[in-house]
């Protein structure tokens, strides 16, 4: 049997994925989101909060202990690869689904399931 959405749940889709997509811009975003999202509690939007304040640990961890013991090439290509995680989340967010972020992913889910 196939059911509809109803309006009130295309909107709440709608919202979460705003709010998805909002989380992936700047650590200033992702505070951003998880502010608005206090009221919602939308699963979808409380998903991709864990996932970018994982994203941006390891991105600080990148800038502060690659660079300080391994140097500023490693670094980079760090960077590169943090790029393409970040990618990888946002067009989930945008395809409206759940998309772990690669290798740590599953860790931020369980890290930061509280929020």
């Amino acid at each position: 049997m196939r059911t509809e959405m109803t309006r009130s749940d295309k909107q709440s889709a709608e919202d979460g994925k705003l709010l998805a997509m909002v989380s992936h811009f700047f650590i200033l975003g992702t505070i951003i989101s998880w502010i608005l999202n206090l009221n919602k509690q939308n699963s979808f939007v409380s998903f991709y909060n864990r996932q970018m304040i994982g994203w941006h640990l390891l991105t600080f961890l990148n800038g502060w202990l690659i660079y300080a013991f391994f140097g500023g090439f490693i670094k980079f290509i760090i960077w590169g690869v943090l790029i393409f995680f970040w990618i990888t989340s946002l067009f989930g967010a945008m395809k409206e689904k759940e998309t772990l972020i690669p290798v740590f992913g599953a860790y931020f889910q369980k890290i930061f399931r509280s929020l």
